[in-house]
């Protein structure tokens, strides 16, 4: 009975495809995705195919505020892929998205192992969704070893959707699933599970099926058929949330347009997870999460990577300026590189260098050439970058410095967020060098940093250290792209013979060019371009003589000069806005908690959660680190108990006990993932009574 039942499925699943091909070749002009949402066309109700039956079971879902899925499953599965096309198609149908990646720290580790095991958790919902969740709801674990490092992040009764092909005796033995005798157990058939609902479904065998037989059966191996099963799994989720296929087979169309066979597999094994929710009554609900109220503006998903390449173009493009960026691949910064690449036509330039130490060299060559200059790195390339940066603050040029931080030291995690690259950043320079540091707290938030990063560096002329980590490179969210005529204009200290941004370069009563002459407000010195007739100056490390850039060794100019350089940084406080506790929290209170980067958003969560408790708890989140903002103090003064929560040992609790003298206390975590909002709720709560936090 149960085999006819499979045959049964297995026709209609085929028939369900070969019905939806027909329909998805006939519809061969469709409209841009954004304009498809304008028009409602992304509703939950299925545009593709959708039967009587589809359409009131899509009206009979049960709606939730909000759910959190993981994709799981060895490097080589798409889970990356999965679930990025499901935070796209969640953003589409109107929902608030927040993501988080979590890569194998080792390359290509061997299939089916816990080391070689990929995730990506999508959190989404119709409220304000600031971090990527705590806990699943439900788990796509495409092997055993997926589910077995993954599971504890399931909640209680949440959904286990298992590729039972990948739990045979060899996936078995490599995620050393044994018991006390050494025994190989199966944990879909052992009772390993009974907290959650698991749904064991052959992803392979009914993908392959799907792909190899009916009217556009493909020809491809079956290697290559097996790499589709991602999208399989990925219909089958869409059923289940009652999400859009359209943005999926949009991105299939674009993304395989010259390889129209795998143009096919990839279409017909998205349609088939589809369809499978849809007629094999799997599971015992179906949802649909409610949508997002959103100001209104144009939307697209975005990482952090993302984001700082576009805030960097922007900032040139206001400033009238080329970019140009000098980098070297490191993980997790080598997206920036990638981004920017292609970006030609807006007076892009990019260069890979050979190493770290020429890439920031090259840098900060285009700088004294009258170029907006970037650099990207992680943690390891920012310590090689050292002695050029010490370079950059002697000769007062300005240039943008991204750290994506990583776990370390030395090559550490490679793959894993961490916090730990602030004492660096702030002083890992030889000499007095100081430097404007900033922080994006969200990957959404990379896009106005690095805009920022970019204005402060041309005002003041300076190298800007703008600190991002591997948690906010790889994660996205739902962005409302700015409207250029939003963004301020950015005005470079460029210098001719007779024009300086209105002010006149500074000559002595020789005519002699003066380039180390000061604006009054900011302190920064002019922009020369070289090559420029009777702007002839020295440039170099050695230290300079106040007006005329002359090498001097003299011990008075010496002092005077690294006054004036620490000034500049300073008065860049002046120029940003003054720090202020995040919306609804009260403005003084029991226990304020500080954070910096990308413990915002479980911060968010967690003072939340303690609020609704009815405790009197406040969030302060610094995006400028260096020099503080002038009332941070003030702020923190207001408040009894102090926590500070950073991914690191306590670097910026270090940095507010040394600067404000306050009883700070750390709530530190170094485990190469982020925060949940439940460990930082825990410190809160015992703020009062621990006298310490570890």
């Amino acid at each position: 009975m149960a085999g006819a039942y499979a045959e049964v499925l297995l026709a209609l699943t085929v028939i369900f495809s070969v019905a939806f091909i027909a329909l998805l070749y006939l519809h061969s002009t469709m409209t841009d995705t954004a304009d498809l949402r304008e028009q409602g066309a992304f509703e939950p109700s299925m545009q593709v195919l959708q039967s009587a039956q589809s359409a009131q079971s899509a009206q009979s879902a049960q709606r939730v505020a909000e759910m959190t899925v993981r994709f799981a499953g060895d490097s080589g599965d798409g889970m990356q892929l999965a679930g990025t096309q499901f935070a796209t198609s969640a953003a589409l149908a109107g929902s608030d998205v927040s993501t988080f990646t979590d890569f194998p720290a080792e390359i290509r580790a061997p299939q089916g192992t816990l080391g070689g095991v990929s995730g990506f958790q999508v959190h989404f919902g119709g409220g304000d969704i600031v971090s990527p969740g705590d806990a699943c709801n439900v788990l796509v674990a495409m092997n055993a070893a997926a589910l077995k490092a993954n599971v504890g992040s399931l909640a209680e009764g949440g959904i286990i959707i298992a590729n039972s092909a990948g739990f045979d005796e060899k996936y078995l033995r490599l995620a050393q699933y044994v018991d006390a005798e050494g025994n190989l157990v199966n944990p879909l058939e052992h009772g390993l599970l009974a907290k959650y609902q698991v749904i064991a479904v052959n992803i392979s065998k009914h993908n392959a099926l799907a792909l190899r037989e009916g009217t556009f059966a493909t020809p491809l191996s079956a290697k290559a058929i097996e790499q589709t099963k991602n999208m399989f799994a990925l219909g089958l989720v869409y059923w289940l949330f009652s999400q859009p296929l359209e943005p999926t087979l949009a991105w299939i169309r674009e993304k395989f347009a010259t390889k129209p066979d795998i143009m096919l597999a990839n279409t017909l094994a998205l349609q088939a997870g589809w369809n499978m929710g849809e007629t094999a009554e799997l599971f015992p609900s179906r949802y649909r999460v409610e949508k997002a109220a959103m100001p209104p503006g144009r939307y697209r998903t975005i990482t952090g990577n993302a984001a700082t390449a576009y805030g960097l173009v922007a900032a040139a493009q206001k400033a009238r300026l080329e970019l140009f960026l000098g980098s070297y691949p490191i993980t997790p910064a080598s997206d920036i590189l990638h981004t920017l690449a292609p970006l030609k036509s807006y007076r892009v330039k990019t260069f890979q260098a050979e190493d770290e130490i020429a890439a920031i060299t090259s840098a900060l060559g285009a700088s004294y050439g009258g170029a907006l200059a970037a650099t990207s790195t992680s943690g390891p390339g920012l310590a090689l970058k050292t002695e050029a940066l010490g370079l950059a603050v002697m000769a007062e040029l300005p240039l943008v410095v991204i750290d994506v931080q990583r776990a370390g030291p030395s090559t550490g995690m490679p793959t894993k967020v961490e916090q730990a690259d602030l004492f660096q950043a702030m002083y890992g320079r030889h000499g007095e060098a100081p430097l404007p540091v900033i922080a994006p707290a969200t990957p959404a938030e990379c896009f106005a940093m690095a805009f920022e990063a970019s204005r402060l560096a041309v005002k003041y002329m300076t190298p800007v250290i703008l600190l991002s980590d591997a948690y906010l490179a790889n994660s996205s969210e739902a962005w409302r792209v700015p409207n250029p005529e939003e963004l301020p204009t950015i005005e470079p200290h460029l210098t001719s013979k007779t024009f300086m941004n209105g002010f006149a370069p500074s000559f002595d009563e020789q005519h002699h060019f003066l380039p180390y002459s000061r604006d009054a407000h900011t302190l920064a010195r002019p922009w020369a371009v070289p090559g420029t007739p009777g702007l002839e100056h020295r440039i170099g490390g050695l230290e300079k003589e106040h007006l005329t850039g002359n090498v001097s060794h003299n011990a008075q100019n010496h002092q005077a000069m690294v006054n004036l350089r620490a000034n500049k940084i300073r008065r860049v406080a002046l120029d940003v806005p003054l720090a202020h506790v995040e919306p609804n929290s009260p403005e003084e209170g029991e226990v304020l908690v500080v954070g910096w980067g990308s413990t915002y958003g479980a911060i968010s969560s967690a003072v939340a959660l303690q609020r609704s408790a009815g405790m009197k708890v406040a969030h302060l989140h610094l995006r400028y680190i260096n020099p503080f903002q002038q009332n941070v103090g003030e702020i923190l003064m207001r408040f009894r108990h102090i926590l500070v929560a950073e991914l690191n040992t306590g670097q910026l609790l270090s940095m507010l006990r040394s600067q404000y003298l306050v009883p700070a206390t750390g709530i530190n975590k170094v485990q190469g993932q982020p925060f949940k909002s439940t460990e930082i709720a825990a410190a809160i709560a015992c703020a009062t009574q621990c006298s310490s936090i570890a």
